[in-house]
């Protein structure tokens, strides 16, 4: 069952533009079958398959003869070697769409890509299915945009089987997997060719158990120290195993708002998993009823919303540059977007009765010297309505 992509548009314009189009990604969250879909008149070929890997790793030149017309190349991080070669058929021909590339993380394939392919390649990222995709609404403006605007929503009492399931298509394709059987296999392939085989890392326990105490610390201030402690681990393991989980599409982080006349603001980044299903497996949470009532509940509320803010930014073929604020009295606002000089503010709350006193604290605008946009607290509400002149509440099933 194909789910129609939000990042299909910019995909089929950027490749009238470019030579070459990278989608970039964490594993198994669609890209290949976006490809196939947009592209379907493409030879598609994968490096996930051993004999193709080697020849195109050994024999690049070889390999890529085998294709003349628009090829898409999945995985193609396993074949650097082949990077050099496309500038070469790109630069010969001048055609537009002519590869099409997937990759399923970044660490190295990303310094190879600039270098070999500078201004010949348009760069895209794709996360797991957003809440408008599964709706049928892949054409619904990013969140921000729509805060008065209702949509189809999901009911109040399927926003957190929605979160403790996760965005992973394979979950939402109709064969009724669960993410009891999904999310362990869906690790373990994980670990062994993307941890130990690219980023080489020595003890895949080791590992798994960083991975388990990030997901215990989803939506909360990165504190490296005490990451590492628990862990076992040196600062310095700590910063190199983030930036594996963040380069192939694990995590991803918010940094605070700042500037250089807001000393009195936190400066520690937020920690964020793109899919709030794997965080709840990697956690623990075996139901999304138990998830809903622990006490992580109101961090996995906010990590979902973020994450499908930032599924709204890549899906426009843009990088997330909204932030959060946070000063040392412990004001704080989750998301802070700000375009032509206006702050669209957004707080998420596990509430169903949110109040003015809150909606107060969504007015930064002067404080930071910007125009005071449109904003709203996301909360466990059934419809918008408002809380203020610049404040609604908004339904976290309408995300």
């Amino acid at each position: 069952m194909f789910i129609q992509r939000s990042l299909e548009n910019a995909l089929l314009n950027l490749g009238n533009k470019y030579s070459v189009i990278l989608v970039t990604g964490a594993r198994q969250v669609g890209k290949s079958t976006l490809l196939k879909h947009a592209v379907p008149d493409a030879d598609y070929v994968t490096l996930d398959d051993p004999e193709d890997r080697l020849q195109a790793q050994k024999e690049p030149k070889l390999f890529l003869s085998r294709f003349n017309g628009p090829t898409i190349i999945d995985e193609v991080q396993y074949a650097p070697e082949l990077f050099p070669l496309i500038k070469m058929r790109v630069d010969e021909s001048q055609r537009r769409g002519q590869f099409w590339l997937s990759g399923s993380q970044q660490f190295h394939m990303m310094k190879n890509v600039t270098e070999s392919l500078a201004g010949r390649v348009a760069v895209l990222s794709l996360a797991g299915l957003s809440t408008r995709e599964l709706l049928g609404e892949a054409d619904a403006a990013p969140l921000e945009q729509r805060l008065s605007m209702p949509v189809n929503a999901l009911p109040v009492g399927d926003v957190f089987e929605r979160i403790w399931r996760g965005s992973y298509p394979a979950l939402h394709d109709g064969r009724g997997l669960t993410p009891e059987e999904f999310y362990p296999a869906y690790v373990q392939t994980y670990l062994q060719r993307d941890v130990r085989d690219l980023a080489r890392v020595g003890d895949e326990t080791a590992f798994l158990l960083f991975m388990q105490l990030a997901a215990a610390r989803t939506g909360q201030l990165l504190n490296m120290h005490e990451l590492g402690n628990q862990a076992d681990i040196s600062n310095t393991r700590v910063r190199n195993w983030l930036s594996i989980l963040e380069a192939s599409g694990i995590i991803t982080f918010v940094a605070p708002y700042h500037t250089n006349h807001t000393s009195t603001l936190v400066k520690a980044k937020k920690m964020y998993f793109l899919d709030t299903g794997l965080a709840a497996w990697l956690g623990g949470w075996k139901t999304a009823e138990a998830l809903a009532r622990g006490a992580a509940a109101g961090a996995f509320l906010e990590n979902y919303v973020v994450s499908e803010v930032l599924k709204g930014r890549y899906n426009s073929g843009q990088q997330p540059d909204f932030t959060y604020f946070r000063d040392h009295n412990d004001r704080e606002v989750d998301i802070l977007s700000i375009g032509s000089n206006t702050l669209v503010p957004i707080e998420v709350k596990t509430t169903s009765r949110p109040d003015g006193r809150t909606a107060r604290r969504l007015m930064l605008g002067d404080s930071l010297n910007l125009k005071q946009g449109h904003g709203a607290i996301v909360c466990m509400v059934e419809k918008i309505y408002p809380l203020s002149e610049t404040v609604n509440a908004f339904p976290a099933g309408m995300v």
